[in-house]
């Protein structure tokens, strides 16, 4: 029973450390997009309106779908459904890296992203962790999850810019890209352990002893 219950409480812990380097790497990433528009809309002659609608695009998907991908992950795990917002984020940032329309940005920065944060951002992350962190402990651990969220959006802008001027707009998306291919292997550290009504009272009270402890 003790090797159950303290089993549950690390698969819990890494849950929650997987979690939020998800969350650091999606909302990072995603915070640095406004650097973008002035390079590319030089380079094409856009006006920002284009550039505009296809930030608004990956906001109404992301939003219009966060239901349907926390059902999804209710059904067939977070883990399952993070890989694959991980596979979405760099399948449009690359996709982006290669725009040469209106059609294509919004079609990648918009559709494609908007798909991918709707998958690795706080609903499917938060409930992950809900789930498997005791009630007690619930409300630090989801707080320390949202602080990578946070402290995403803080380190990434530098280094955003950093890319940009080094590499130009197309070489900086291709590294993210490939950055974000990081939330793969970091997906399959969300492994949700069985629930603890399924545990006995015993197990149940050790397991949450162990979190106490942590």
């Amino acid at each position: 029973m003790s090797f159950s219950a303290s089993s549950r409480s690390q698969s819990a812990f890494y849950i929650m450390l997987g979690g939020s380097l998800v969350l650091t790497l999606a909302l990072g990433i995603r915070h640095g997009f406004g650097l973008f528009l002035t390079p590319m809309s030089d380079e094409f002659g856009w006006g920002r309106e284009t550039f505009a609608l296809a930030i608004a695009l990956q906001n109404l998907v992301w939003g219009l779908t966060q239901p349907l991908t926390g059902a999804l992950a209710d059904r067939i795990g977070a883990r399952k459904v993070v890989l694959a917002g991980g596979l979405f984020y760099a399948a449009g940032l690359v996709t982006m890296a290669m725009a040469n329309s209106g059609t294509t940005l919004a079609l990648s920065a918009g559709v494609l992203i908007g798909l991918a944060l709707s998958g690795t951002s706080f609903t499917i992350i938060l409930g992950a962790i809900g789930r498997a962190v005791p009630v007690e402990k619930r409300s630090m651990a989801m707080g320390i999850a949202s602080a990578a969220g946070s402290f995403g959006q803080f380190i990434m802008l530098p280094g955003t810019l950093l890319l940009i001027t080094q590499m130009g707009w197309a070489g900086a998306l291709t590294v993210l890209g490939i950055l974000s291919l990081l939330i793969v292997p970091l997906a399959l550290m969300l492994k949700e352990p069985s629930s603890p009504s399924c545990l006995g009272e015993e197990q149940s009270d050790l397991y949450q002893r162990q979190w106490t402890l942590h």
